[in-house]
């Protein structure tokens, strides 16, 4: 299938998450980014806005009993940047995991920035 989206990660925050986990959830982390890279449409089950967040979104994955949620903001259009990740264990997404997402935000823009 064609890309319709690329997805890349931003220093390590996403890597330090993605690399914690056991190789099944690295294979479905894997499968779910794909199909969120080559689908016309992302479905909400996969993708959703964060309200309140000024363009943060959340990946979501469900593996066996476990949820994942990973952020991520989209960047000239066509470019999804990955930031931190975590294992959902209550019903709210927790605040600090979004203050995090948001300065890592901060983070990719300023530095981008600085690279121009």
């Amino acid at each position: 299938m064609e890309k319709k989206r690329q997805i890349i990660y931003f220093k390590n925050y996403f890597k330090k998450f993605f690399d914690s986990q056991t190789e099944k959830v690295k294979e479905k982390k894997d499968y779910d980014l794909y199909l969120i890279s080559v689908a016309e449409i992302i479905p909400k089950k996969f993708f959703q806005f964060i309200e309140g967040t000024d363009g943060l979104f959340e990946i979501k994955i469900e593996y066996e009993s476990n949820i994942y949620r990973i952020f991520c903001c989209f960047d000239e259009g066509k470019l999804i940047v990955l930031f931190n990740g975590f294992q959902k264990k209550s019903q709210r997404t927790p605040p600090i995991e979004i203050d995090k997402a948001k300065k890592i935000k901060e983070e990719y823009f300023e530095s981008k920035n600085k690279g121009k």
